[in-house]
């Protein structure tokens, strides 16, 4: 009688697949995925307005309203399925809100091990909540990434800030070195009683100049670097369009010239048409 009745709680659980006339219906009440300009701009693209071209162009827009409301309702969800497994079964999980601990915990998978379930559909509803929480997370790190990383303005702040900076260290560095080294030439060749201490001071300071020195060219040179590989991956990306537009000027060509024989063809059928209506009527 038991293993009957999980079989009747198993083959019940399959009803929530029905979720997914959820995104249908938001793909059909949607205005951005029934408008014609949009439908011919993807018939175009070669792009089919389905379920999956909605969640992405909403995790997309929404990523965060996306994820909370997936979150939550698979830990509804979930906990439902593992309070009707474990209805049977005398312990904390027969309580839905006890189930419904257990399944955010095995979501966030943290897993105190103060509620564990006992049937083998528990254990499975538990099992999948574990590898839905993992791949949410991962989701919520990648949007939280996106979220983080600087626009295309704010790049443009921040780099036009480094340079400054970066010409500004220059700037200072090479008036430190001019300073130490007019100081050394000062203290050796201008001054009567030469002082030892000072000169060898003067000397460490100007090695010390020096190296930053290297290091501020060394600095520029990376950035350069990094500018000149992003020049020649953006030329290289021209090049590639250059040669899509030169393939595919003869293939507009032909196509045009179907087009021009087609309408042609009909243009003469109809003329055809209308010669042998109006002959038909001068018989009349």
């Amino acid at each position: 009688m038991h293993d009957q009745t999980e079989l009747e709680i198993i083959l019940a659980l399959p009803m929530f697949l029905r979720l997914y006339l959820l995104g249908r219906a938001m793909m059909l009440h949607s205005r951005l995925f029934t408008d014609t300009a949009s439908r011919s701009i993807g018939a175009l693209n070669k792009i089919h307005f389905n379920t999956r071209f909605v969640g992405k162009t909403l995790m997309t827009n929404y990523p965060g309203t996306v994820l909370m409301i997936f979150s939550v309702s698979l830990w509804i969800v979930a906990a439902w399925g593992l309070h009707v497994c474990e209805r049977y079964v005398r312990d904390l999980s027969s309580n839905y809100m006890e189930a419904l601990w257990m399944v955010s915990v095995t979501f966030l998978s943290i897993g105190y091990g103060d509620v564990v379930p006992h049937t083998y559909c528990g254990r499975s509803i538990c099992l999948l909540t574990g590898i839905m929480g993992a791949g949410c997370t991962v989701l919520v790190v990648a949007v939280v990434a996106r979220k983080l990383e600087l626009t295309r303005a704010e790049k443009h702040v921040h780099n036009f800030m480094m340079d400054s900076h970066i010409s500004k260290r220059i700037k200072i560095a090479a008036a430190n070195v001019l300073r130490e080294t007019w100081l050394i030439y000062k203290h050796t060749k201008l001054s009567r009683e030469r002082d030892h201490t000072r000169v060898r001071m003067h000397q460490r300071k100007l090695l010390l100049m020096q190296n930053l020195m290297c290091d501020v060219l060394s600095e520029v040179q990376g950035c350069r670097g990094e500018l000149d590989s992003h020049i020649r991956c953006l030329e290289k990306h021209v090049e590639e369009l250059r040669e899509g537009f030169k393939s595919l000027m003869p293939l507009l060509s032909s196509t045009l010239s179907t087009q021009n024989s087609s309408i042609r063809h009909l243009l003469r059928e109809r003329e055809v048409k209308t010669e042998a209506a109006s002959v038909s009527g001068g018989d009349r």
